[in-house]
């Protein structure tokens, strides 16, 4: 099938080699045959307007999956009959394969699905795949279908000029498949002219060495268009006008079915492990359906035979019987691969590995997630979420303690009393190293994401990037609480000890509660838990300055003890506000509506001082 170039990196690898090499050598082809006959430039503009109308296809049906094809393959991965139904469905609404794989691959990339429901879907695009054969071999060749192209360019093209969204959509779907029929038809006409002027059957090969022959002009020809499909419809329209053999038309399919998992290959460049073991799944599945159809296509041809006459196809109708055996080899390729599909993605994880990052490298920022809403969000959500592990271990290091020790289950307390030596620690440095670049590549891929997205969408990624500035500043944050902590937790004075182990206690309270938040998943009731902090921690801030005038008064600290205290005070407020602000943005992972929902009722300042006043209106010794 044909893909839309990926944006990014995803053709990085091959662009040189097809500008310098392949690029001329197509042109010098083509212009050969233009000179040669009138009839061959019928025949590659049908291809290059088939193309087009891929283009224009994908395009429409893109408009429409801002959401709702996301959400139906994320409820879809549970199984893995669920998986292969899914492929089979969409590949034939969509008569795109690469439109799904490139779906498929950015959820992968996301962390969405899992890899084996990744592989379910490949395999099922692929026997939907095999629709688009019937279609054209069974109604495109019967009829005249260039009258039926007309009408929807003409409003196709009107819908594409309108500012709706969908409308917009609804034209490119129009004119796709417009573009598909006119070219169906200028490849058909093309060969039926060619005919009288050159036979191509005369260059025919016979047995097995025109079978591997053949297989090999379908690869290649599949490699150049990008697309399985307008090769399919190539090899089809040649064998309606017979210009090429029917078992050449056979092993021309099973080629063609090698070369688009080239597409697959190219596109999972630009996405993390579990797309590239995607790619090496599709490529062992498609080359060992080739192997046995090669090998057993003698035996496919005889049985294609009985079934075409049971299906009440004529002998002679070598089209229809070419999509009768395109649907039958690809359904034992995928009866022979379902036995072994466990083990074939256990093999793949363990020889396809991750590529070694720096902890400042994103994890899961890839091109092929960038032109997908959801899949775009959750990449750049699980981004911040490794951003905030790296400023974790800062925040904890500024407090003098281990992350590690925070997140066990001992008690807070007692981890503060025992670690009693400040850590010698640069946050500056470990700032710049693990956060500063990391936060400014997620700036970057929301910028580029933002464009395809409803206004809905941009929100959530404008949210997310707040939460990634909320990381940055409670770094900023605990540098300046760091210095005075570290020194004044070892200090003689017992006192100005207790207070600065209470700072300590509380932020290290945050990380420990924000971890459990993360464990627990996207129930509203955990999230919504972490107002507790932000009132314990306002609680905390308000009767510091009641402790204040209590200690100076009675000389327990010094004047410029209550002074450092009570800037520090300040700073471990605003490092819970701005750690519980990412938290209520990022640990939610329910649908976007659920998650503004609970934002929206999460406390704000004004309500926490009324919770406060309200406790303290109920002790009983509170004045009226």
């Amino acid at each position: 099938m044909v893909r839309k170039a990926a944006p990014l990196s995803a053709h990085a690898h091959k662009d040189p080699v097809f500008k310098k090499i392949t690029l001329p050598a197509i042109f010098a082809i083509l212009a050969y045959g233009f000179w040669v006959s009138p009839d061959f430039k019928e025949i590659a503009a049908g291809v290059a307007i088939f193309l087009f109308g891929m283009l224009s296809l994908e395009e429409g049906f893109k408009a429409f999956i801002g959401g709702v094809l996301e959400r139906l393959l994320r409820r879809t991965t549970d199984k893995l009959w669920k998986s292969l139904s899914f492929g089979v469905v969409s590949t034939t609404l969509m008569q795109s394969s690469s439109l799904v794989s490139v779906i498929t691959i950015s959820f992968l990339s996301a962390g969405l699905i899992p890899l084996l429901a990744g592989v379910g879907i490949i395999f099922g695009a692929n026997l939907g795949t095999t629709t688009g054969a019937w279609l054209v071999a069974g109604f495109g060749l019967k009829v005249n279908i260039s009258a039926y192209a007309m009408p929807m360019l003409v409003f196709g093209i009107l819908l594409i000029f309108q500012k709706s969204k969908g409308l917009k959509g609804w034209g490119y779907i129009l004119s796709g498949l417009g573009f598909l029929f006119l070219g169906i038809h200028y490849m058909k006409e093309g060969f039926e002219a060619f005919k009288d002027t050159i036979d191509l059957t005369a260059y025919a090969v016979e047995g097995y060495p025109g079978v591997f022959l053949f297989a090999l002009i379908g690869l290649a020809a599949t490699v150049v268009m990008q697309s399985s499909h307008a090769t399919l419809v190539l090899i089809i329209t040649a064998l309606a006008a017979r210009q090429i053999t029917y078992e050449n038309a056979l092993a021309l399919a099973i080629g063609s079915n090698i070369g688009t998992t080239i597409t697959a290959i190219i596109g999972s460049l630009g996405s993390n492990v579990d797309g590239r073991r995607l790619a090496g799944a599709h490529l062992i599945f498609n080359l060992v359906t080739a192997i046995v159809a090669i090998g057993m296509i003698y035996q496919l041809t005889h049985w294609v035979g009985v079934l075409s006459a049971w299906l009440g196809i004529q002998n002679d109708d070598y089209a229809l019987k070419l999509a009768v055996f395109h649907t039958v080899f690809n359904l034992l390729g995928i009866l022979l691969m379902l036995p072994f599909i466990n083990i074939m993605v256990r093999f793949l994880q363990r020889v396809i590995k991750p590529r070694v990052r720096s902890i400042a490298q994103p994890r899961h920022l890839h091109a092929a997630t960038i032109e997908l809403p959801d899949a775009a969000i959750e990449a750049v959500r699980l981004e911040t979420l490794h951003l905030y592990d790296n400023a974790s271990s800062i925040i904890a290091a500024g407090l003098s303690l281990h992350l590690s020790e925070i997140l066990s289950g001992r008690p807070i307390d007692e981890i503060v009393a025992k670690a009693r030596k400040p850590m010698t620690f640069d946050i500056d440095e470990n700032y710049n190293e693990s956060v500063k670049e990391l936060y400014g590549e997620i700036v970057r891929f929301i910028s580029r994401a933002q464009s395809t997205m409803s206004p809905e969408q941009s929100e959530e990624l404008f949210v997310l990037r707040a939460a990634g500035r909320d990381i940055v500043e409670a770094i900023k944050d605990t540098k300046h609480l760091h210095k005075n902590l570290s020194y004044y937790m070892v200090s003689e004075n017992e006192e100005i000890r207790k207070e600065y182990d209470q700072i300590r206690s509380s932020l290290a309270t945050v990380l420990r509660k924000l971890d459990e938040v993360r464990q627990q998943g996207s129930d509203s009731s955990t999230i919504l838990s972490l107002d507790a902090l932000k009132v314990a921690m306002r609680e905390y801030d308000r009767d510091l300055d009641k402790r204040l005038n209590t200690l100076i008064r009675d000389d327990l600290i010094s004047a410029a003890m209550s002074i450092s205290l009570m800037n520090d005070s300040g700073y471990a407020y605003d490092v819970t506000k701005s750690l519980v602000r990412m938290g209520e943005a990022f640990f939610s992972t329910g649908e976007i509506n659920v998650r503004e929902a609970e934002r929206s009722i999460a406390l704000d300042k004004g309500e926490i001082d009324e919770v406060l006043q309200q406790s303290d209106n109920s002790k009983p010794n509170s004045k009226p």
